[in-house]
């Protein structure tokens, strides 16, 4: 057990680090080296035009998917110690729960209006089946999002996924009416293809992109990023650390409750998980000379890619948002960079990210 002197002074570390300090005092730490500088990669960043810590916190698991709904006041708790800790960005949506995750976030951060910024999402037909991007569908989850939220505006409204059905030019000119009115300050875009991503830009500027991004996940490497560096926009990876199982909590005998999101995933499947180690044990044989976990190994390995990505890990354990922090105050040389680059090419991913309708849902 750590002492509160202990765990204080992790605090400030990380604290520090996401707000960009240069250097930290050389000052033993546990969980850390004791001697190190803070990479200006740890500043903070800009995606699109719009300012925010390195590392954001993905909300979707407070309302469930992972887990069984948590209780606002527990989540309260995580998001206090987050926005203590720095983080600047909170990631939600209208489908989580559905409305919960919302509710929990809007709740949580009342108290620190004006000091972080929340992103929400609209697309899905809340109630039916498939997507909906009509013109009339955005506004009305504005509104209630706006409520939900409790705040007079969003400040990363993204379409949750491509509608076929709504052309990418109405849903772009829909939110920048709302950005005119006040109601919204960014547009962004959800697992769009670049296609997509340049219609849509070309309407009403996109200043983030989110999208699956990690290191057993890099198709984005391949036309999306060289295009979001051209346009401007930023990317916020989802599910930087694999739906967990980069953390290296799993293993091949790991199994999912029914409820669980995971246990459709076939990339998660026994067979496949056993498979997909080599990824883990690659994230572990680096991590253990950094005095690190995997976990701060793969969001430190993102977040060397650009300076405009901006990974948003999800927990709603406190100790899990500590690790997910601490990330920052592990710098990786050029060195071993190359090192994970080389040796995750040689591996060879076993299984989809999604399986089924929700794989349909991904434009590309």
């Amino acid at each position: 057990m750590k002492s509160n002197k202990e765990l204080s002074r992790r605090d400030f570390l990380i604290k520090s680090s996401l707000a960009g300090a240069a250097v930290i005092a050389q000052t033993s730490l546990a969980g850390f080296p004791s001697n190190f500088k803070i990479s200006p990669l740890y500043t903070k960043r800009k995606i699109g035009s719009l300012s925010v810590s390195p590392l954001g916190l993905g909300c979707m698991s407070m309302a469930g998917t992972y887990n069984p709904p948590m209780s606002k006041t527990d989540m309260a708790k995580v998001l206090a110690k987050a926005v203590d800790l720095g983080v600047t960005l909170f990631d939600t949506a209208e489908v989580y729960g559905p409305f919960l995750s919302e509710e929990i976030v809007g709740e949580g951060l009342v108290p620190y209006k004006g000091k972080i910024n929340i992103a929400t999402k609209f697309g899905f037909n809340i109630g039916g089946q498939g997507l909906d991007s009509n013109p009339k569908r955005i506004r009305k989850v504005a509104e209630e999002s706006l409520k939900r939220l409790r705040t007079d505006h969003i400040d990363l409204f993204y379409q949750h996924r491509v509608d076929p059905n709504v052309p990418v030019e109405d849903v772009a000119g829909t939110v920048k009416d709302l950005i005119s009115e006040g109601k919204v300050l960014h547009f962004g875009l959800s697992e769009a293809g670049i296609k997509i991503i340049r219609r849509a830009h070309a309407v009403c500027k996109v200043t983030a992109l989110q999208s699956e991004y990690s290191l057993w996940w890099r198709e984005p490497e391949t036309e999306i990023i060289p295009t979001l560096e051209e346009l401007g926009i930023g990317l916020v990876p989802f599910s930087p650390l694999g739906k967990g199982f980069l953390t290296g909590k799993m293993d091949q005998n790991t199994t999912f409750e029914s409820n669980d999101f995971r246990s459709t995933v076939p990339r998660l499947s026994p067979e496949n998980l056993k498979a997909n180690l080599a990824f883990v044990d690659l994230l572990n044989q680096v991590a253990q000379r950094k005095n690190a976990t995997p976990a701060q190994i793969a969001l430190v390995w993102l977040l060397a890619r650009k300076p405009w990505i901006v990974p948003i890990p999800g927990t709603t354990k406190l100790h899990r948002l500590n690790e997910n922090l601490g990330s920052v105050s592990i710098e990786l040389t050029s060195g071993e960079l190359q090192e994970i680059n080389t040796a995750s090419s040689e591996i060879k991913v076993q299984g989809e990210r999604y399986s089924g309708g929700s794989a349909l849902l991904i434009n590309r």
